[in-house]
This record gives C-alpha cells, sequence and structure tokens, in this order.
C-alpha cells in the first residue's frame, strides 16, 4: 500500500484534543504543507510539542493565531505575539522545559522509557514543577516521557517506504519527534524510488514513517521568507 497521500488527507486525521509533536525550530524544519492544511481544517483544543512556538502567522505560528491550541510543550515562546497573549490570558496552557530535557523526554517516549534523571533546572521555577529525587547525594529531577498521537515531521528527501534524509537544521528536532508518534507524517521536498537513498544517508528509517506528503516547490528566496522574524 502506498504511503503517499495528501496534506488535506494528513490534515483530516487529526481530531479535537489530540498531541501533535513538530520538529520545526523558529520555522526551520517546520511542516509547512502540513500545517497549512491543519490551520484549514479548524480542528480545536490541539496539544502542541516543539521547541518554539514559531512566528506570528509563520510555522506552527499560525495554529496559535488561529486559535487551535489549548496546550503546548516547548521551550521558547518569545516570538509570537498571539502564543504570549493566550498565555496571559490562560486561554493556552504551556509547560516549559530546557531545550535539552525537550527533546529528551521525546526521546524517551520513542524509546519506551520511563523517562529521565537530569541535573537541569534544579534551583529553578522548573524544579518547582516537576518531582525531585536524590542518587548519591545529588538531587535530580525526573523528567517524564513524551508522545504524540501525530508527529508532522519535514524532510528533504523521502523513497517510497518512506526511508527519511533531512537537510541542514531541519535534522535539529525532527527526526526524535519522528520515534514518538502513533502516526508519523513526513512533508518532504523529494520522493524517489525505493534503493534511490545511500543506506548510510537514511536519518529516519522508513519503519517509523506512516504516511508521506509531498511539498509544494519553492524557490530558495520564499524558503528564506517563510523563516524571517516578521518586523
Amino acid at each position: 500500500m502506498s504511503k503517499i497521500i495528501t496534506a488535506k488527507e494528513a490534515a483530516a486525521m487529526v481530531n479535537e484534543g489530540d498531541k501533535i509533536l513538530f520538529g520545526t525550530f523558529l520555522c526551520a524544519g517546520a511542516a509547512q504543507d502540513l500545517i497549512d492544511a491543519l490551520v484549514e481544517t479548524g480542528t480545536k483544543n490541539l496539544q502542541i510539542v516543539a521547541i518554539s512556538t514559531d512566528w506570528d502567522e509563520k510555522g506552527i505560528g499560525k495554529l496559535f493565531n488561529s486559535g487551535q491550541v489549548k496546550r503546548a510543550q516547548i521551550s521558547w515562546n518569545g516570538g509570537n505575539k498571539a502564543a504570549q497573549s493566550q498565555y496571559a490570558s490562560k486561554e493556552l496552557g504551556i509547560e516549559f522545559n530546557p531545550q535539552g530535557s525537550l527533546l529528551e523526554r521525546v526521546r524517551a517516549g520513542g524509546a519506551g522509557l520511563g523517562g529521565f534523571l537530569t541535573p537541569t533546572g534544579i534551583g529553578t521555577v522548573i524544579e518547582e514543577q516537576r518531582e525531585t529525587l536524590e542518587v548519591d547525594g545529588k538531587k535530580f529531577i525526573l523528567e517524564k516521557p513524551i508522545r504524540g498521537n501525530f508527529a508532522f515531521v519535514k524532510a528533504a528527501k523521502a523513497d517510497k517506504l518512506g526511508n527519511l534524509t533531512y537537510s541542514k537544521t531541519s535534522r535539529n528536532a525532527n527526526p526524535v519527534m519522528a520515534t514518538a508518534a502513533d502516526v508519523v507524517i513526513a512533508e518532504v521536498d523529494d520522493i524517489v524510488e525505493v534503493g534511490a537513498i545511500d543506506p548510510e544517508d537514511v536519518v529516519t528509517p522508513g519503519l517509523f514513517v506512516d504516511y508521506i506528503v509531498k511539498s509544494k516547490k519553492r524557490t530558495r528566496e520564499e524558503r528564506i521568507e517563510m523563516m524571517k522574524r516578521p518586523q
């Protein structure tokens, strides 16, 4: 059975209240077409896991501007005025995480682990929100695993089995997000035949990927503009 579907078909799978993992970081590595399709559905009360809330009306920032997000687990909310306003008015719940801890929580979720211990956050507000344990006289925060109903990831290339390669900073968070969701949908620039990707170049094996969406053709200038912070 072919894994190739449209962005509209992918977005239609998402239900109200679902948790979606995104590999975007300030719009770098954002699955733009999947995000646009999800905005068009109007599906509400979504839970988002990502490093940042991106920019206003860019990347996953569009989901905050459209009022579709109920809760977010992120590291940074400094670039999206809509998300900032919703958080201040308590319309939006945000759980802040150190970036490394956030991605390690997702990795733990993908690996089937029960969590991990870290000293990161001790003595800060993060500690106040978490359970702590002492090991050999040293205090650690217990960080619990994160999994999602969906992961919307962005890759450079996929073969028809879903084996993925990434380009530059898109490799930052997308590969780990692809390990920790019930349904993984990859938006890719190019789809090639099986065998066209050198096995040594595969970052995300196709067994993790349920569906593939071919992204729209964009010029280099258009891609850069999509990542720029609004003035």
